[in-house]
């Protein structure tokens, strides 16, 4: 066990980066993070036409641990040809995450065959012949397609274009794993499922709800805001069971004053239950009624039934809060008092919102209030939705989804596609309908599947029971050993900054970047968008509705999208203008909301009636470190956390003392779904009743429990016991 640091950030970060540029070489990786193109890690935004380290706002030097530690993964070696040759499947399956990671790049295709041991080196010829051979004989309502959220929106748009016309709806993407419920309450409560402010807002708020989340470790550059607010006497309110160290203090490399003396990040720091945020925002919304600190102006011209909410509100028992929430009635009034005093308030959330079986609900609840004081249609104030992957947001404007958006439906059929009439299936349907042999064909487009799923078990026999599994990737990871079906093929293709053409994502702030591309590394590799039209070429032919070698030019599928998705219009001359833009309609300065009403929405929730822990039962969070993004694990060592390992659970210690168990003893942990022997127990500040273990290995322990609004796994609402090994 590693003492962890005091605070985030600081020289560790500086540190790493110089052993990162020591290992793929200085000059290259200043080549890299310096081109114009756009991070490759969270959905924060940096890069682009300002320079690869500017954000929209022009501020440099932008760029974080997480920044290189994607750049430094791309500029690897590339895996030689007996490594093929050497490991096996089964042998594959026991490398770790990271060992799969740092194996290197893969730059030929790969098919492992039917009843094969071993993955085979194959041209690109064979390849694509092979894949469109088995297209062709799938049945369309049979196959499905899943999206990264680190593809282009040209690459997004063109996979679901031609899935479309194939004929299927089963199209979706990893935010049904993340944020799906943000964007389900969001949509349901203000006509939009993303942010409602843009970055330049939080220079200029005065209070941030900061809720599930750890900025600190996963968007770092976050914290410079953060620190920002403080610095001018506003406040940022953390609510987290887990007491993180860089919520805590943070000192950021690129301020001289913050890396020598730090940075106070949280003002208060509430220890929540697990799911218990939908029941402290009720209790903070009974506040507010009490003391009658509502805007009733904005109320009554802006929104509907508030009447309503205003009614179960005031009927809560704050016995009933208490126990929801975790929290004490004093604690909760204490946090309302700082929303009363504030003027201009963002609340930002994460995955410790969206990952329960209530996340939409929760997500509403933040709306509603956000609403009872007006903070939503005004400037430097709104809700933030802390999106992962750099392109999650922009695959869902592309179209990625089971049911495509009314407007893009129409603009689709005005172009002559046949949208298929049957439902199309979201992540999970489509996994659980391939383990009941339901699915014939799946394609990746990047990301890892696998890893991403609960019940590994499951998710484990579900692909091997597809017929077909083909994978666009450009290293190594979990899924192409474990996720392997009857048949498996990994397409090598480039890195963002390796592209040949431009390309553009979208931020979390509703921003469309421009990426240059341009990095040479390896001679074997194709886009992703020229993979996908070889393949269309030779699945459909020339249907008479496409011409899909035109598509092998970005700018033709940029022209298409700026005809068919609304607010993408500029994106049609991005490639000559070089002009960034934000998404027309998005960004909420005034109360004009885009639903039915033209009003926001109160949408009242019952306090969930969460499980009721038995006697050596605890909840269990499954975490990322700061070595790591997403499933991509960079690193063993968590730093932040003082952990040298990834096999580890972590415990208050009052639950230690109470059952007995010393640090370092070993463990077995237990959930209705699967187990996990030789696990490593530690203390940490968190909730009692509460541990932490890392994802995706903790993967294994998670049901398939869904939130029944936007079909995101619970992946924090686990019971799991724990034994001595």
């Amino acid at each position: 066990m590693k003492t962890a640091v005091q605070h985030g950030g600081g020289w560790p970060a500086i540190l790493y980066s110089i052993r990162m540029g020591h290992r793929v070489g200085y000059r290259n990786l200043w080549r890299t993070l310096s081109s114009r193109n756009v991070c490759k890690t969270c959905a924060l935004g940096m890069g682009g036409q300002q320079g690869g380290m500017r954000n929209e706002q022009g501020h440099w030097p932008e760029v974080c641990k997480k920044s290189i530690q994607a750049a430094a993964a791309d500029m690897q070696g590339a895996i030689q040809p007996d490594f093929y040759h050497q490991y096996s499947i089964n042998e594959l399956k026991k490398f770790s995450p990271r060992a799969l990671e740092q194996a290197g790049r893969i730059t030929t295709p790969l098919l492992l065959k039917p009843g094969s041991k071993y993955y085979q080196p194959i041209d690109w010829t064979v390849a694509f012949d092979r894949l469109a051979q088995k297209l062709k004989q799938a049945d369309p309502s049979r196959a499905f397609f899943y999206f990264s959220g680190r593809s282009s929106n040209e690459a997004g748009f063109l996979l679901q274009l031609f899935a479309r016309v194939f004929g299927t709806n089963h199209i979706n993407n990893c935010s049904y794993y993340c944020h799906q419920a943000s964007g389900v309450g969001l949509s349901q409560s203000l006509g939009t499922g993303t942010a409602t402010i843009q970055l330049e807002d939080l220079d200029h708020c005065d209070l941030l709800f900061l809720m599930g989340a750890n900025p600190s470790s996963n968007h770092p550059r976050l914290l410079t805001k953060l620190k920002n607010i403080r610095r001018r006497g506003g406040k940022v309110i953390v609510i987290n069971p887990v007491v993180e160290k860089g919520l805590i203090e943070f000192r950021i490399p690129s301020n001289l004053k913050s890396l020598l003396f730090g940075s106070k990040i949280a003002s208060e720091y509430i220890q929540v239950r697990p799911g218990g945020d939908l029941a402290m925002l009720s209790g903070l919304a009974k506040f507010i009624l009490e003391q009658n600190a509502i805007n009733s102006n904005f109320i009554d011209s802006a929104t509907e039934g508030f009447n309503d909410f205003k009614l179960k509100i005031q009927n809560l028992n704050w016995d009933d809060i208490e126990l929801g929430s975790g929290l004490q009635r004093k604690e909760i009034e204490r946090v309302g008092k700082s929303y009363i005093a504030a003027k201009n308030v963002v609340f930002s959330w994460c995955m410790g919102i969206t990952h329960h079986a209530h996340g939409a609900a929760t997500v509403q609840n933040i709306v509603n209030l956000a609403l009872l004081r007006g903070m939503i249609g005004k400037k430097n104030a709104g809700v933030l939705p802390i999106r992962g992957h750099s392109n999650v947001q922009g695959m869902g404007s592309m179209g990625v989804t089971p049911a495509l958006k009314e407007a893009v439906f129409n603009q689709l059929t005005k172009e002559g596609v046949f949208v298929p009439s049957f439902k199309g299936y979201d992540t999970m349907a489509c996994i659980q309908a391939a383990y009941k042999s339901e699915m014939d064909f799946a394609f990746c487009l990047g990301g890892n599947l696998y890893g991403s799923n609960p019940d590994s078990n499951s998710t484990t026999q579900a692909f091997s029971n597809i017929d077909t599994v083909v994978y666009l990737s450009t290293t190594l990871n979990t899924g192409h050993a474990w996720g392997t079906g009857k048949e498996t093929i990994i397409l090598p293709v480039l890195a963002r900054d390796e592209e040949h053409q431009s390309t553009t994502q979208e931020s979390m702030f509703n921003f469309v970047r421009l990426s240059d591309g341009g990095i040479k590394r390896f001679p074997n590799l194709k886009s992703e968008v020229e993979v996908i039209v070889e393949i269309a070429n030779r699945v459909l032919g020339n249907n008479g509705l496409f011409q899909w070698n035109e598509f092998k030019n970005h700018e033709s599928i940029r022209k298409l999208i700026s005809r068919i998705i609304p607010g993408f219009e500029p994106i049609s001359n991005i490639g000559k203008t070089k002009k960034e833009f934000h998404i027309r309609g998005r960004i909420l300065r005034k109360a004009n909301f885009s639903t039915a009403s033209g009003k926001a929405k109160f949408i009242y929730h019952m306090i969930p009636n969460l499980n009721q822990l038995k006697e050596n039962e605890f909840h269990l969070l499954t975490v990322r470190s700061e070595g790591q993004f997403n499933t991509v694990v960079y690193e063993e060592e968590d730093i932040y956390r003082g952990q040298e390992r990834r096999n580890v659970i972590l415990m208050n210690k009052e639950d230690m003392d109470r059952i007995g168990f010393l640090d370092n003893d070993r463990v077995v942990v237990k959930s209705k779904t699967g187990q996990i022997s030789n696990i490593c127990v530690r203390s940490f500040d968190i909730k009692i009743g509460t541990v932490l273990m890392y994802y995706p290995e903790a993967n294994v322990l998670i049901s398939q429990m869904v939130d029944p609004l936007s079909r995101t796994p619970a992946f924090k609402s686990t019971a799991v016991t724990i034994g001595q090994s």
